[in-house]
């Protein structure tokens, strides 16, 4: 059995370490897809999915990558929309930290009705969690790494 990989991403999505989260995933599920292909090739029956190898949690800064409202030039990588694109293609959850969010202005449709406020940003497919989410990921057998 692999040991899961947490990537912890912290960072605005304007900063190079935020970009790196993103590229660092790609590559790491893109790896683990050609590995898990070759073991099939020789009858290793392996059960676990690549989504269960990588799991992410946006907290602090980068909780602004889960932003609808976040406007991005058509020169710059929107952040928000690859991680999308990223985990629908592997049936990924975008976790993020409810209480870093709300202090950031983003909301869901629930914590927007809960707290009075008036109207919602969350992008699509991001989900906003309690930390509790991030100490249960992390009680697993796993590797962090905090981008």
């Amino acid at each position: 059995m692999s040991q899961t990989l947490l990537l912890l991403i912290t960072k605005d999505p304007s900063h190079p370490l935020a970009h790196l989260a993103l590229r660092y995933a790609r590559t790491f599920l893109e790896a683990k897809l050609k590995v898990n292909a070759t073991d099939r090739k020789n009858e290793t029956d392996d059960s676990e999915n690549d989504n269960q190898l990588l799991k992410l949690f946006f907290y602090a800064d980068a909780a602004n990558i889960a932003n609808r409202l976040r406007w991005q030039s058509a020169d710059q990588v929107n952040l928000t929309k690859e991680w999308q694109i990223l985990a629908e293609q592997y049936q990924l959850a975008l976790p993020v930290c409810v209480s870093t969010a709300l202090s950031r202005g983003i909301s869901d449709p629930d914590n927007s009705a809960r707290h009075q406020l008036q109207g919602d940003n969350l992008a699509e497919s991001f989900e906003l969690v309690g930390l509790s989410e991030l100490a249960l990921m992390m009680q697993s057998d796993c590797r962090v790494l905090q981008f």
